[in-house]
């Protein structure tokens, strides 16, 4: 049974819908009615990301259609009046790479209040692109996967730990059994809880 997806690459879509930096407002606009998406990476040259565009850089021309182009950011009115992907795109461009710990995209989103995020190599050449939803898949794990990896990677690996059970409802971890080593008590429950797909621990544990 695989252990737990850890990196960005293990969850990421590898196929990622693109456009160069000269493609037209229009065109972008049927890519994202197209493929569903609300926002396309920015390529130049061999693949580099160099920008996103997305469903809010290309609202702002619908928001200053009916003024006279003076009202609203210097960046807004810039917007309204672009046409292409090199002129809408918001850059420079957050990335992740592949190898990154799922927690560092999740951290990366929610401080740059980003839904998803281009995934590149180390010189800046697109390999995926992982999303917010995508992060989450990790909790639709069975519960009897988790608890087969936490007894495999965790409980097995601690000789005096023979007597803890492993009880998944839900998502939720509940440690229980016999554990003769109370000081082990803090070290079970953290590394329970790094198996990606776990909601919370619960110990029920007695100790002698």
């Amino acid at each position: 049974m695989p252990d737990s997806p850890h990196t960005v690459s293990d969850v990421m879509t590898h196929t990622v819908i693109a456009v160069g930096r000269d493609a037209p407002f229009k065109e972008i606009v049927e890519l994202f009615d197209q493929w569903k998406v609300s926002a396309l990476p920015v390529l130049e040259g061999e693949g580099r990301v160099i920008g996103v565009v997305s469903e809010a850089d290309l609202l702002a021309k619908e928001e200053q259609r009916d003024t006279d182009g003076s009202v609203g950011e210097p960046v807004e009115r810039a917007k309204a009046d672009a046409v292409t992907a090199g002129e809408l795109m918001s850059a420079p461009v957050v990335t992740v790479h592949a190898d990154a710990p799922l927690a560092e995209a999740a951290r990366i989103m929610a401080r740059r209040r980003v839904k998803r995020l281009p995934v590149t190599d180390t010189v800046g050449i697109l390999q995926g692109v992982v999303s917010r939803s995508d992060l989450l898949k990790v909790f639709l794990r069975p519960d009897e996967e988790l608890a087969a990896e936490i007894r495999r990677t965790v409980v097995d690996q601690v000789p005096t730990a023979s007597e803890v059970t492993v009880v998944v409802a839900d998502g939720v971890v509940t440690l229980g059994g016999t554990l003769h080593n109370t000081i082990l008590v803090p070290v079970l429950a953290r590394a329970a809880r790094a198996v990606e797909g776990v909601v919370d621990i619960r110990l029920d544990l007695n100790r002698r």
